[in-house]
């Protein structure tokens, strides 16, 4: 943490103490999200102490899930300004220090302000950092080094809701609130695991566009050399303009048509994808499963969802489908969605078991690949702030669209419109990355068209990344 003496840069080392950055990351989804997704077995808990109904008390968990995400920003802020590690150890003593007080509650509403947004932020300021840290010191497997440090969800969940209902039988809810309080305090252990690096390409941020030779990305904004022509010229301002240039230069990526692009499909992502963890066991019983088999379907789907995490990260890390990385990640969500489009066909625990298993390995896919993308589009130096403003994205949606999809069971009497929203929302996030690579593909091929009319036809055109190849021209749009 000492800045005393600078670090030498080093391309991404693709092991080594990665592996650790990996384990941390790993424990820091466990002590956030899937802290987060056990706050609901709380809940009968919390209807019956303070005699409050169920829509006072889902407040809590929307609260903690939303706070996370609109703070993920400041998360990012911080882990720039500062560094990872002093972010996720702030953020470890935060959520740490909120889940203590609420074992102390007296109301739902003192719950709101410890539980829902003390934690949340906590939570916040450990969530982006930790996945950017990853995307440092990964290039070559970053798809796998992100599915298993992404899984940490699902095994933490699959591990942490029996244990939290076991602590709630013999400590009641307040000891269960307290024991969790220290459980997450190991978030500043994660942190301490989080070891600064300096990627060459950061050193090298005021040169030409650094090209990631291990990977073929360009990981350089083309906003980014105009806004350095703008410091060269103003380079005798005070230390206020430039900490602002600092900051437009963290967030110049806002300005890429393609990140515009992807934020758009995140909004339709987020709006779709919580409905079925939501509705999935309510159907299910509406359907006449019993009570058992629709719990063990949610069980289902969280196992299914951690091998789709690891599975899929590694397989899109082959040498034959780095290149369509995203092409991948579009599949995933396009699946996903299509998934929930069967729902009116199933109707019996053995039509819903393919269901979960189907849906909870496509959510695991998509998920791993989601700092993957990002990265390659805005580049690793910038990936910390872009997953700030992409969780930001996340957070209306996963407010609104659970109370939206309760509005349509209870207009039209049946679950099939809440999860035909859920498929439509799902495949037009698809849909939408989709078209815009098929332009972008086209663009790319007339433009190698257009060049070979006046070269020698025996020299090929040279290979560069998508995104790298269609930079300049996004340059002239602005």
């Amino acid at each position: 943490m000492a800045q005393g003496k600078k670090r030498p840069a080093v391309p991404p080392p693709d092991g080594g103490w990665g592996w650790m950055i990996v384990a941390g990351c790993f424990l820091v989804t466990v002590c956030t999200r899937a802290v987060t997704r056990c706050i609901s077995i709380f809940f009968v808990e919390f209807q019956m102490h303070f005699g409050a109904d169920y829509s006072g008390t889902a407040w809590i968990h929307s609260l903690v899930d939303c706070t996370t995400m609109l703070c993920a920003p400041l998360g990012s802020f911080i882990g720039n300004r500062l560094s990872c590690r002093i972010a996720v150890i702030l953020g470890g003593f935060l959520s740490s220090i909120g889940l203590v007080l609420s074992s102390f509650a007296t109301s739902l509403e003192y719950l709101y302000l410890t539980l829902g947004v003390l934690t949340g932020i906590g939570f916040a300021l450990c969530y982006t950092p930790a996945i950017a840290m990853v995307g440092s010191y990964f290039c070559e497997r970053k798809a796998l080094a992100y599915g298993i440090a992404m899984s940490g969800s699902g095994i933490g969940t699959f591990i942490l809701a029996p244990a939290v209902q076991i602590l709630i039988e013999h400590y009641s809810w307040r000891g269960a609130l307290l024991i969790l309080g220290g459980v997450v305090a190991n978030l500043c252990v994660c942190g301490a695991l989080l070891r600064p690096i300096t990627l060459k390409e950061e050193e090298e941020a005021h040169g030409p566009d650094p090209l990631d030779t291990e990977c073929g990305y360009g990981v350089k904004a083309p906003v980014v050399s105009m806004l350095e022509e703008s410091l060269a010229i103003n380079n005798n301002n005070n230390s206020h303009a430039c900490f602002c240039f600092q900051s437009m230069q963290e967030y110049c990526f806002l300005l890429m048509p393609d990140f515009l692009m992807l934020a758009v499909s995140f909004l339709f992502l987020a709006s779709g994808c919580s409905l079925p963890f939501v509705y999935l066991v309510p159907y299910a019983l509406d359907m006449g499963v019993s009570h058992h088999q629709a719990t063990f379907l949610m069980s289902i789907l969280g196992v299914i969802d951690i091998v789709g995490n690891i599975t899929f990260g590694w397989l899109v890390d082959r040498r034959c489908l780095k290149k369509y990385r995203n092409v991948c990640y579009m599949i995933a969500v396009g699946m996903e969605g299509v998934c929930c489009l069967f729902i009116p066909l199933l109707r019996t625990f053995a039509l819903l078991v393919p269901f979960s298993v189907f849906y909870g390995y496509f959510d695991g896919a998509y998920v791993a690949l989601i700092p993957v993308v990002t990265s390659d589009i805005v580049g690793t130096h910038n990936l910390s702030s872009a997953l700030g403003i992409v969780y930001f994205l996340h957070a209306i949606p996963y407010l609104l669209s659970p109370p939206i999809g309760g509005w349509l069971v209870d207009t039209t009497g049946t679950y099939t419109a809440t999860f035909f929203l859920s498929g439509f929302a799902l495949i037009s996030s698809s849909l939408v990355i989709s078209t815009v690579t098929g332009i972008r593909h086209c663009r790319r091929t007339q433009k190698y068209r257009n060049k070979n009319k006046n070269t020698d036809p025996k020299q090929e055109p040279c290979r560069s990344d998508f995104y790298t190849a269609s930079s300049k021209d996004e340059v002239d749009q602005f």
